[in-house]
């Protein structure tokens, strides 16, 4: 294995306590080498996942066959025998071709790397590639193994530190230590690499999740808005017609129109609603649009009076289309809940936000109310802008009042 010696960057004096394993010069620190596998990780995972898994295999097996041929293992002898030159090319098979496997099986990968080491540190001699193959395989294991398996890279790392340098004749020196003490910091950053992939992981998942819940929500608060107000118009003026056919078939005929007329306008928001969450193509209902609104609940037997002091066409979509939300919730649930005949809607500027105040006649809530789906809906809408809403009995205690306000830029 190869022991980092340290050196100097620039003006900044660092140790030199850790020895080089040739006597050479000075071996790059434990964090320049785990800023040069980060960023070797970072491009090969661009790369095939068959590149990736055989291109340190056979660039290092082509390396020490190369080496192989040049020099002789640190054996005391001019040259190997058959047997042994034999054993060396199988060795060294084994320890490359283990990097092959370092992200599929990482613990046996590292296991039979580490074995092939040891056995040709004790038999033929410390190899010279033998210790990078080594690294490759060790940060590998703490990259690759998962939470359970990564440790025992801690376990199989000291037995390849102890075989190598007995190969060399130096177990007793303090070098083995300071090897083994790199090596573990190139686990340490494989293991702490694979806990950040983890963690980055689980938090998109999160994100995803909670993108999820609040598109969900959007959509149910928005068919809410859309199909509750027309269908809750619909029945009111179907009912009226209903009570009034014998008695006046004119009016009946009056509300029975109304309710078509009401009817198509829904399938028309409807249709506007999903070309919105469909592509972006509809267009939201606004300000524009709240005469109209008053104009269904009138026909449901509802007064409606507006005091609109904003310009249509004035506002950010997002508020216009709250504005609208706020206004038609309101209205519903005066008919619906209230019973009230008259109800007034207000809207302007004041101090850079859009108040909008429904007050009706209604019979108001009753005691201890709590707030349904179609209210919770408005307090979300307000709160997604930073504003504030707030609903209860009329100013005298009779009908009921939504109060809502929301910021402009």
């Amino acid at each position: 294995m190869v022991a980092n010696a340290t050196g100097e960057s620039g003006s900044d004096s660092v140790s030199r306590g850790v020895p080089s394993l040739w006597g050479g010069r000075p071996a790059p620190l434990p964090a320049a080498l785990e800023n040069v596998l980060k960023a070797s990780v970072a491009r090969a995972a661009r790369m095939p996942d068959l590149v990736v898994d055989l291109a340190p295999a056979v660039i290092v097996l082509v390396a020490m066959l190369v080496m192989r041929g040049t020099a002789v293992p640190e054996t005391g002898r001019d040259a190997l025998t058959v047997p042994e030159l034999s054993g060396s090319l199988g060795l060294e098979v084994v320890i490359a071709g283990s990097l092959a496997l370092r992200r599929r099986t990482p613990v046996a990968a590292y296991a039979a790397g580490t074995a092939g080491l040891a056995v040709e540190a004790l038999w033929l001699g410390p190899g010279p590639l033998s210790p990078f193959a080594n690294l490759i395989g060790l940060y590998g294991l703490g990259l690759h193994a998962g939470r359970r398996r990564a440790p025992l890279g801690v376990v199989v790392a000291p037995l390849g530190v102890w075989a190598y340098f007995a190969g060399k004749g130096q177990a007793t020196t303090t070098a083995p230590m300071a090897v083994l003490c790199v090596w573990l910091l190139v686990w340490a950053a494989g293991y702490g690499s694979a806990r950040r992939r983890e963690e980055l992981a689980a938090h998109r998942r999160m994100a995803r999740r909670e993108a999820a819940a609040g598109e969900r929500l959007r959509i149910a608060r928005e068919l809410h808005d859309v199909m509750g107000h027309t269908v809750n118009a619909m029945l009111v003026q179907a009912g009226a017609g209903r009570m009034v056919l014998d008695s006046d078939p004119e009016r009946a005929r009056e509300l029975m129109i109304s309710v078509e007329d009401t009817g198509r306008t829904a399938l028309a928001e409807l249709d506007r609603l999903l070309g919105v969450l469909r592509d972006g193509s509809g267009e939201p209902p606004g300000l524009a649009d709240i005469g109209r609104l008053a104009r269904t609940m009138t026909d449901a037997g509802m007064t409606v009076r507006l005091r609109v002091a904003a310009e249509p066409g004035s506002l950010p979509l997002g508020v216009e289309l709250s504005a609208y939300r706020i206004a038609q919730e309101a209205l519903t649930n005066a008919l619906r809940h209230g019973r009230a005949a008259a109800a007034e809607v207000v809207m302007e500027r004041r101090h850079g936000r859009l108040v909008v105040a429904v007050t009706d006649t209604g019979r108001g809530p009753a005691p201890g109310y709590r707030a349904g789906r179609g209210l919770l809906g408005v307090s979300e809408r307000v709160a997604a802008f930073g504003g504030s809403a707030d609903h209860g009995p009329g100013p005298d205690g009779r009908g009921f009042t939504l109060h809502a306000e929301l910021p402009l830029p």
